[in-house]
């Protein structure tokens, strides 16, 4: 009986995996070629470098998606969330996010450095976090240029389709 049921559990298995990974190959992805997933950022995106963004990889948006949405965060501040870039309108076909570049027609709010546009990693101490969270919208946003966080994620709320999301770290030099 045993022997029975490992079989068909084994059998199962070999037969669902197959769709299982088809499926996580279709989410909606993140990446970056400058930094892995939970590893470091380069000093050349931070205030210790350049300031610009890194390249960012766009895969998977799914169909019916109208607009991107990035918001880059560090839940580790120590006055609470620090916005570094929030970036809204991005059309679907956007592949790359370019180095030092928001794509042609993408909207940049205001971060907490009191900029538009992206504003580096620059802990004061210690390792941060930093949540680099892409939302697929069924919608084009309809927000002021002077948008803050609160204000994307309440025009966003009832449109999100999928989301990303990529961590960096960053320790200040």
């Amino acid at each position: 009986m045993k022997n029975g049921c490992l079989l068909l559990i084994l059998t199962s298995l070999l037969f669902v995996y197959p769709f299982i990974t088809h499926a996580n190959e279709n989410k909606l992805s993140l990446t970056s070629p400058d930094f892995s997933n939970g590893g470091f950022i380069p000093s050349e995106y931070t205030c210790d470098g350049k300031n610009i963004n890194p390249q960012l990889v766009i895969k998977n948006v799914p169909k019916g998606t109208k607009s991107l949405v990035l918001i880059i965060e560090d839940p580790d501040a120590p006055s609470g969330v620090w916005i570094h870039w929030l970036l809204w309108n991005i059309k679907p076909t956007v592949k790359i996010i370019k180095h030092g570049e928001a794509p042609s027609g993408a909207v940049s709010g205001i971060n907490d450095f009191g900029n538009h546009g992206y504003g580096g990693p620059c802990p004061p101490w210690g390792t941060h976090r930093y949540l680099f969270k892409l939302f697929a919208l069924d919608t084009i946003l309809n927000i002021k240029t002077d948008a803050k966080k609160q204000d994307i994620e309440n025009a966003m709320k009832s449109h999100i389709i999928s989301h990303a999301e990529l961590i960096g770290l960053y320790k200040k030099k």
